[in-house]
């Protein structure tokens, strides 16, 4: 069976239902279940069994003999919460006892790290494992990522196979509990739907015009195609970018949403708030090399087709995905 953490959050879910697509439907859930407005993430989902996160590791020491893989992609991914011990006891101390126990049992595991882990991206956004150490995170979220990727290189032992995923810009369906964290896509089109316009921050920096800082957007689709890649052929273990590829601009994505929504743009600039402002990324965009040196050959969604699928299949028809 397969297990994946998580589950009732934006990513996991999305990793569940790529799973059923691919015909695994022998999964386990495993999340704080007590949400009841992510239920939907799950309903009608095919797995076998939900297990609390606080009861997952006891349930590892109990069932690991019948898992063969662990997807541990539960975390807290707030990054306006700047409350370090809140990370260190969900993302850094939790995360260690489930590799852990991966160790001692011989389970194959593949985490979520992040982009985040970059900070400025004055080391460059390269997953190597001899940058790591000397990478700078802007907030609490970022450094408990990038704790625990050191934490996870320095180990002596490890499992046969593991692989710790840094997400760059993920949007697409299942993100509406996420509040403030949810994509810019999900905010733009709501912001649009509402006003018929859209503000995005005004540049602070004189390398960049308004709306031309860029990330690296992922759709979600295609981050659960590469899980499914990694899981099946098991390359060599490692940190592992995962984004495009190529970063894209706030007016590129804004432009596309409206086009969406066949609504003509309307766009305009606000002051970056001042308390964010030095921790504000400007641009970001994943080195690929090692996921295709790895074998993994699967062509990245463009950002406009990815809005439009997202808009239209999920957004337009249910506000409240």
């Amino acid at each position: 069976m397969i297990v994946v953490t998580g589950a009732a959050g934006f990513i996991g879910s999305n990793v569940i239902t790529g799973l059923n697509r691919a015909r695994y439907k022998d999964l386990v859930l495993v999340d704080d279940f007590s949400r009841p407005e992510r239920e939907r993430n799950y309903t009608g989902k095919q797995f076998i069994a939900m297990v609390d996160r606080r009861d997952f590791p006891v349930w590892v020491q109990n069932n690991h003999r019948y898992i063969q893989m662990i997807l541990h992609l539960g975390a807290r991914t707030d990054t306006t919460e700047f409350s370090w011990e809140v990370f260190q006891e969900l993302n850094v101390n939790y995360s260690q006892e489930v590799f852990k126990l991966c160790i001692e049992y011989g389970l194959p595991i593949i985490y979520a790290s992040s982009a985040a882990t970059y900070g400025l991206g004055e080391h460059g956004y390269l997953d190597s494992h001899d940058v790591v150490m000397q990478l700078n995170p802007l907030n609490p979220y970022g450094r408990s990522k990038n704790e625990f990727d050191k934490w996870v290189i320095a180990q002596e032992q490890a499992p046969f196979f593991w692989a710790g995923l840094k997400f760059f810009n993920v949007y697409g369906p299942n993100e509406y509990h996420k509040g403030r964290m949810a994509s810019v896509v999900y905010h733009a089109f709501k912001q649009i739907q509402e006003t018929g316009g859209m503000r995005l921050f005004r540049s602070h920096h004189p390398d960049f015009a308004d709306g031309e800082q860029s990330r690296d957007f992922i759709y979600v689709k295609d981050v659960v195609s590469v899980i499914i890649f990694l899981m099946e052929n098991r390359p060599a273990s490692g940190l592992y970018n995962l984004g495009t590829g190529k970063a894209s601009s706030f007016l590129d994505l804004v432009t596309s949403t409206f086009r969406a929504m066949e609504i003509e743009p309307s766009i305009s600039f606000i002051d970056t708030p001042e308390d964010i402002r030095d921790k504000y990324q400007y641009f970001t965009e994943a080195n690929m090399n090692k996921l295709r040196n790895a074998g993994y050959s699967g062509e990245f969604t463009s950002l406009e087709k990815g809005i439009y699928e997202y808009v239209s299949n999920y957004l337009t028809d249910n506000m409240v995905n």
